[in-house]
């Protein structure tokens, strides 16, 4: 009498038996265990992100460029008058208990707000993975962007040399100021706009990572 043969085991067990601590070849995908689908890498690479973030950067800033002729089309302006002193040109404000002078460094304000929400929504809605190299783009566009704005818009509004002007207006005649950023903070609006709203957007409607599989 013979003992009974054991049966071999499964063609798929010993194949999985046979490979286990040996390290895969290359080219071959990972999967996760459990699941056949391959694991794909997550983004483009930080090489093709610092490439977007360049490009994102100087899109951004010269988009400054419009928010200075914006800013030089639609801020208040200040009224000025010319006298003649001791044979000596003055000048001073024809109104001074006006507030066009607040109106021109509140309209830079609002425009700089609205340029970093759009700026940011644009580049969410082109890259809504996000990454740290698109955020320093936000912020660094728009800090550039800002002072492209301010330098566009001092340069297309009245001259700057305010007694010349007078003169050319005559005595007693209002002609209006300069083009002038009083409060030097309103530069920060733009790209602090444009890093909050991108953040908001990421935290709010950004793509979430995957659920970890528990395996038994």
């Amino acid at each position: 009498m013979t003992a009974p043969l054991t049966p071999p085991p499964p063609p798929h067990e010993h194949s999985s038996a046979s490979h286990q601590g040996q390290p895969a070849p290359a080219g071959a995908h990972l999967t996760h265990p459990g699941y056949g689908a391959p694991v794909e890498p997550d983004g483009p690479g930080l090489k093709a992100e610092v490439r977007q973030a360049a490009v994102i950067t100087v899109v951004v800033a010269v988009s400054g460029a419009l928010l200075g002729v914006l800013w030089w089309w639609l801020a208040p302006s200040v009224p000025l008058v010319g006298d003649v002193v001791d044979k000596s040109w003055v000048v001073y404000l024809k109104d001074s208990e006006g507030e066009q002078a607040a109106g021109v460094d509140g309209t830079f304000t609002l425009l700089a707000l609205a340029f970093g929400l759009v700026s940011a929504l644009v580049v969410f809605l082109l890259r809504r993975r996000g990454g740290v190299p698109l955020v320093v783009a936000l912020g660094v566009g728009g800090l550039l962007g800002a002072l492209l704005a301010w330098r566009v818009g001092v340069w297309l509004g009245p001259t700057q040399d305010v007694l010349a002007h007078a003169r050319e207006a005559g005595k007693g005649e209002t002609f209006s100021a300069p083009l002038k950023l009083g409060a030097k903070g309103a530069l920060l609006a733009w790209p602090l706009a444009g890093l909050l709203v991108h953040l908001g957007l990421t935290a709010l409607f950004g793509p979430r990572d995957p659920e970890p599989y528990e395996v038994p």
